[in-house]
């Protein structure tokens, strides 16, 4: 492994640690949900994205919208980590008063955070407009939104995939956290998400699928967005809910479950960070 991936594979073990351990301290649920997600932040955050922590609302800034918003913890840890606030600040997390809870805030109260989501099916459309703004203005800035499978449901989620080719919108892309799960069922068996690439295919999108979890895949995917199509980009990741802890893993009562302190001891000595 080269000295980059190396450097990538352990932000993204530190990240499952810190969201695993927070979600022990304070009672946060939805680990299933952030741990199926943290690889495609890791990528996102420490090898892809054009950002500064130091000027977090520097106009020209690559954006990524949280869509699954329930997954904020592992987003808030993410920020942290590269250095947008100090760890320090997570001391409070879920206490009255906080600005860290079980979903984003609005983007005035913490810096990287660049929309409160939360109710699923929002996070695209808002993406997309931040997109068409940076083109009016000839900003080269990128947005990435990450949707939760369960997300696709939403109406407002194929609104905005019609609307995105339609207007020639190719420096967004849509990364869905195919975890295959949602809080009470497989996803599959809610809603007919089935064959998703081509759903978004036949939208106008330019369609790819990867390993959710390959960090290496998934920088050099995202580092080629926009894609030289002029469509806008559609990322199908497969990815296992509560990935990278055994006893986690495509085991769904982890949307709800809060890890015991031995459990979390267990959690740090397979991410290698006992």
């Amino acid at each position: 492994m080269d000295t980059a991936l190396a450097d990538l594979d352990l932000a993204a073990r530190t990240l499952r640690a810190r969201i695993i351990e927070t979600s022990h301290k304070t009672g946060t649920p939805h680990l299933g949900s952030c741990l199926s997600c943290a690889d495609i932040l890791t990528a996102a955050y420490f090898g892809v994205m054009n950002i500064d922590p130091a000027q977090p609302k520097h106009p020209d800034r690559d954006r990524l919208i949280l869509s699954k918003g329930h997954a904020a913890p592992a987003l808030f840890q993410a920020l942290a980590m590269r250095g947008f606030f100090p760890l320090s600040d997570m001391d409070d997390y879920g206490a009255d008063g906080s600005v860290f809870g079980e979903h984003p805030p609005t983007p005035d109260y913490l810096p990287g955070v660049e929309a409160a989501t939360g109710s699923l099916g929002h996070g695209l459309p808002m993406g997309l407009g931040m997109a068409f703004a940076g083109r009016l203005r000839g900003s080269q800035h990128r947005v990435f939104a990450i949707l939760g499978d369960g997300e696709c449901n939403e109406g407002s989620v194929w609104e905005a995939a019609m609307l995105a080719p339609s207007i020639g919108l190719d420096r967004v892309a849509a990364i869905v956290d195919f975890n295959k799960w949602q809080a009470t069922d497989r996803s599959r068996e809610v809603m007919k998400l089935d064959p998703l690439a081509d759903k978004w295919r036949a939208f106008g999108w330019s369609v790819y699928e990867v390993d959710g979890h390959d960090l290496d895949a998934l920088v050099k995917l995202l580092r080629r967005v926009p894609d030289g199509s002029g469509k806008p980009v559609a990322i199908i990741a497969h990815t296992v809910k509560g990935k990278g802890v055994s006893f986690m893993e495509d085991d769904n009562n982890w949307h709800y479950r809060i890890p015991t302190e031995a459990e979390v001891a267990k959690a740090k000595q397979e991410l290698g960070l006992a």
